[in-house]
Formats: C-alpha cells, sequence, structure tokens
C-alpha cells in the first residue's frame, strides 16, 4: 500500500471565501464539486487543502483525507484491526471510491482512490 498524499479537510462556512483567501496565499483551485473544493500549490501539486460545507453522501465531515494507491487493502486492514468504519467503502459519482474511519482519538480519516475504469 502507498500514500499518494494527505490533504486536511477544513469545514468552510463560505467555499468561496476561503477560496480567495487562500488564492491570495498562492494556492489556485483544482477541484470545485460546490460543496467541496480542493486548493493546492502551483509548483507542488500535492501540497494542498480541501475546504467542505456538508458532505454529499457520509454524515460526517472528515478531518482529513488520505489518498492511497489502493482504498479496497486499506479498508481490509482497517476492518480487521477492528476500527471504527463511519461511513462505507463506496463508489463516488465523482470518481473515488472512499470509506471513513475514526482514528483512536476520534478524528475522522476520509480514506480515497481515484477510480481508474
Amino acid at each position: 500500500m502507498s500514500i499518494r498524499r494527505v490533504v486536511p479537510d477544513i469545514r468552510a462556512r463560505s467555499i468561496d471565501e476561503s477560496r480567495d483567501f487562500y488564492a491570495d496565499l498562492g494556492f489556485v483551485e483544482v477541484m470545485n464539486q460546490g460543496w467541496v473544493m480542493t486548493m493546492a500549490s502551483p509548483t507542488n501539486p500535492t501540497a494542498q487543502v480541501t475546504f467542505m460545507g456538508d458532505d454529499a453522501t457520509a454524515p460526517v465531515h472528515p478531518d482529513m483525507s488520505v489518498e492511497v494507491d489502493d482504498v479496497d487493502a486499506v479498508y481490509e486492514a482497517m476492518v480487521a484491526r477492528g476500527a471504527t468504519i463511519v461511513h462505507p467503502l463506496q463508489d463516488e459519482e465523482w470518481g473515488v471510491r472512499r470509506f471513513f474511519v475514526r482514528d483512536p482519538d476520534g478524528r475522522i480519516v476520509n480514506v480515497l482512490g481515484h477510480r481508474t475504469t
């Protein structure tokens, strides 16, 4: 299993205001679904921050996202260790396969992989 990137997920009161503020820090918008937006460094594209309103399909707001190369293997590892899955493994309409898991300190981690098909 390989980690591709780790991104903080920040609950945003206004995604537009967050975009404008972080653009002034040098970030550029790289994804925007209306309820979730990711901004990245133009010179280091894996340096990212995500802003979220209410999640489109999950009942809770994640604290961070971890993109992995094999989300199914990570899911199986979390289930085997008895971790609390708070959002089931599923394919999302925006091209990712993901699940949410609670870490030992109660933080919610969105574990995802981009679908290739």
